[in-house]
């Protein structure tokens, strides 16, 4: 089940007009400062998103990472202007949320990404990590927006609140993402279940292939209705397309084919009983029934060893086809409405 972890995060960034000119350029020289960080972020953003590989999407984070820090020392070291201290010392304080939140939350998520794939409660609270920290630089940008306004406002600086070329790919990254990720987490309750199923079915456990049975087939109804809900991204619908067929898929296989799997169990166990039974007798002590049953037990056995087998490749192919069409359809649709 394909899930990128992508760090996609808020960066403050005004245009200026300058008013008095030179409380303008002392702020668009702080303003420097965020240029280098902002192509950073968005070439790691870029490169999560566009299917790199896990060791350079982390390299693009370290390198953040420095680059943010050499920024923050950068801004520290400005004199204040005509004794106002407030904006530089903001921009600092941001770079360095900024900072810790690049290089102290997020190498938590990087380290809860290994295990997230375990569990639904496990992928829903790394979700939620990266939430908090996108949260805390949200607050922190809101902050630094109100102290460079009343700066420019003391300082006659004329602001133009329009996003620059990479603030406004950011900000479309960002939509994407928290449209796929609502998707992903209704999807991924059913999957995760399915893993479960699948363990259960590996260890002929036949009451614990019941309860992942019936869990699966109600997350999966739980799932298609939550899509109803849903519309599609700026008109595309492939991911909902594709959702759709996965969690159809489970709602096919716990009708149709575990109990297949389920009877197959029980025939052998009972089977298995009966062969003891009779082996344990002498030949000449065997009644015919005795014969009968041992026969018929035989019968029903390799019949539901057939069926058990067909429900096994059945559920074999078409999961690795439905899983391979949403890994397909969420590469499409990053490609297409993820900026490069």
């Amino acid at each position: 089940m394909k899930y990128l972890g992508i760090l996609c995060l808020f960066l403050f960034s005004t245009q200026l007009t300058f008013g008095q000119a030179h409380a303008g350029e002392y702020m668009d020289l702080i303003g420097e400062q965020y240029k280098n960080i902002q192509k950073e972020m968005w070439e790691y953003t870029s490169a999560a998103s566009h299917g790199k590989n896990a060791n350079k999407v982390e390299k693009l984070r370290m390198a953040l990472i420095e680059t943010t820090y050499k920024a923050k020392g950068n801004v520290k070291m400005m004199k204040s202007w005509e004794g106002n201290t407030a904006y530089r010392d903001s921009v600092v304080s941001f770079l360095n949320i900024y900072y810790l939140v690049l290089k102290e939350d997020y190498a938590k998520i990087v380290n809860m990404e290994e295990i997230a794939e375990k569990s639904y409660d496990a992928m829903e609270a790394y979700m939620m990590a990266k939430e908090e920290a996108n949260n805390k630089l949200g607050d922190a940008s809101k902050m630094l927006g109100e102290v460079q306004d009343a700066f420019a406002k003391e300082f006659n600086v004329e602001l133009s609140k329009a996003s620059d070329e990479l603030t406004q790919k950011m900000e479309v990254a960002n939509e994407v993402y928290d449209y796929y990720n609502v998707l992903y987490l209704i999807f991924f309750k059913s999957y995760v279940q399915d893993l479960y199923l699948a363990d259960a079915i590996a260890k002929g456990d036949v009451s614990a292939i019941e309860q992942n049975k019936s869990a699966l087939e109600a997350n999966a109804a739980e799932g298609l209705e939550k899509i109803k809900t849903l519309s599609p991204f700026k008109g595309d619908n492939s991911l909902i397309k594709a959702g759709s067929n996965l969690l159809e898929f489970y709602q096919d296989i716990t009708a149709n084919q575990i109990p297949h799997i389920t009877d197959y169990f029980i025939k052998t166990e009972n089977f298995e009983t009966i062969r003891k039974s009779f082996e344990q007798k002498k030949e000449k002590d065997r009644t015919q029934e005795d014969i009968d049953q041992y026969n018929n037990a035989v019968k029903e056995s390799n019949a539901a060893g057939t069926k058990y087998n067909e429900a096994n490749q059945y559920m074999f192919q078409f999961r690795q086809a439905k899983i391979q069409d949403w890994n397909n359809a969420v590469e499409n649709f990053l490609d297409k409405h993820v900026p490069k």
